[in-house]
C-alpha cells in the first residue's frame, strides 16, 4: 500500500532529506497518532543506529505523532555479543529520554543491559537483559520491560536472563502493555495483560523465513484479546538473516489496518481507543474461565462432559 506523491510526505523529505517511505493510515483522529518505524538496523553499530533512531523521532514528531515505536534491540540488532552491546548504566535510556523531551514525543525502543553491571562474560555467570523501554514526551520512563522468553532456538537463552514482570502504562488516557518478539508465541501472557491493556506493543527482530507466523500470530493475539496489536519489526539483512518487516497495526477484530513490507519506512496511524465498545458488542472475554485454565495447567483434574 503506497501513498507516493502525498504532499505531506514530500514536505517531510524536503525538510529532513531522509530517504524513507512514510505511509499514512487511519480514521479521523479521536485518540492518538502512533508511528511504527521499520528500521534497517546496522548490526552492532550502536552509535549509527542511535543517530538514525533520533532522526526517525524527529520525523515522527514533525508529523504530529504522539508515540514512535522501534524494533527489538533497536540500537544494535539481534546480537548475542553482550560484552559489546550491553550497557551498565542505561546510557541509551538517558540519551533518548533527553531527545524525547527535546522533540516532544513519546518513544519505545529496544536495548541490552548487563545484569548487575557485569562485564558481559557469560563464563562468569554474567548475563544480559533484552529490554524494551517506553519514555514519555517529558523524558520520563513509562515502562521498562525485560523479555520473558529468550529465543532458545537461536541460543539467546545462553546469554540473556529471563524477565518475569509484565508492564502497563498510559498515554493520552489509553492503557498500553508490551512484549518482545518470541513472546508473541505465548498467548497466556497476552491474556494476563489484556484485562487492563487496550493496546499491546510487540517489538521484534523476526526473520523473513517465518514471516507467515509473525503475521498470523499478530492477528491471533488481537482476536483473542480483543485489543489493538502494534507489531514493529526490523527489515533488511542483519548478521546473515533477512528480515522482511511486515510491521502492522492490527484492530481488535483482527483486521490488518496498516502494514509495511520489505522496505524501511514509517507507518503513521490515527488510533482510536474503541476497545471497550468492541468488547461490549462481542462480549467474548466475559466467558473466559481463568481459574479452570489455571487448574488444568497446574495438573488439577477436571472432568468434562463429552458427547
Amino acid at each position: 500500500m503506497e501513498c507516493a506523491g502525498v504532499p505531506w510526505m514530500e514536505a517531510v523529505r524536503r525538510e529532513k532529506g531522509a530517504p524513507v517511505k512514510t505511509i499514512k493510515f487511519g480514521r479521523e483522529r479521536r485518540g492518538m497518532k502512533v508511528a511504527l518505524c521499520q528500521m534497517a538496523i546496522e548490526f552492532e553499530k550502536k552509535e549509527e543506529n542511535t543517530r538514525r533512531v533520533i532522526s526517525f523521532m524527529e520525523q515522527a514528531g514533525s508529523a504530529g505523532a504522539d508515540l514512535v515505536l522501534f524494533p527489538e534491540m533497536s540500537l544494535t540488532g539481534f546480537s548475542m555479543n553482550i560484552g559489546l552491546t550491553g550497557e551498565k548504566d542505561r546510557e541509551s535510556v538517558r540519551r533518548l529520554s533527553a531527545e524525547a523531551k527535546r522533540i516532544g514525543i513519546a518513544a519505545g525502543f529496544g536495548w541490552t543491559a548487563l545484569v548487575d553491571g557485569g562485564n558481559g562474560d557469560v563464563s562468569d555467570g554474567v548475563f544480559g537483559e533484552n529490554h524494551y523501554t517506553v519514555i514519555s514526551a517529558q523524558g520520563e520512563v513509562l515502562s521498562d520491560y525485560v523479555k520473558m522468553h529468550p529465543f532458545s532456538y537461536s541460543g539467546e537463552d545462553q546469554y540473556f536472563a529471563k524477565g518475569d514482570q509484565t508492564v502497563h502504562f498510559e498515554l493520552s488516557g489509553i492503557p498500553f502493555s508490551g512484549f518482545i518478539c518470541y513472546d508473541l508465541r505465548f498467548p497466556e501472557i497476552f491474556q494476563a495483560v489484556s484485562d487492563r491493556a487496550h493496546v499491546i506493543i510487540v517489538a521484534a527482530d523476526w526473520p523473513g523465513s517465518r514471516r507467515e507466523h509473525w503475521q498470523c500470530l499478530l492477528r491471533a493475539r488481537a482476536i483473542e484479546n480483543q485489543c489493538y496489536i502494534l507489531g514493529v519489526n526490523s527489515v533488511g539483512d542483519q548478521n546473515g538473516l533477512h528480515y522482511t518487516g511486515d510491521s502492522s497495526v492490527i484492530l481488535p477484530d483482527g483486521t490488518v489496518a496498516a502494514q509495511l513490507t520489505d522496505e524501511e519506512g514509517m507507518i503513521l496511524y490515527d488510533l482510536t481507543d474503541d476497545v471497550e465498545e468492541y468488547r461490549r458488542s462481542f462480549p467474548m472475554k466475559q466467558d473466559r474461565r481463568p481459574k479452570l485454565y489455571a487448574a488444568l495447567q497446574g495438573g488439577g483434574i477436571v472432568w468434562l462432559n463429552c458427547i
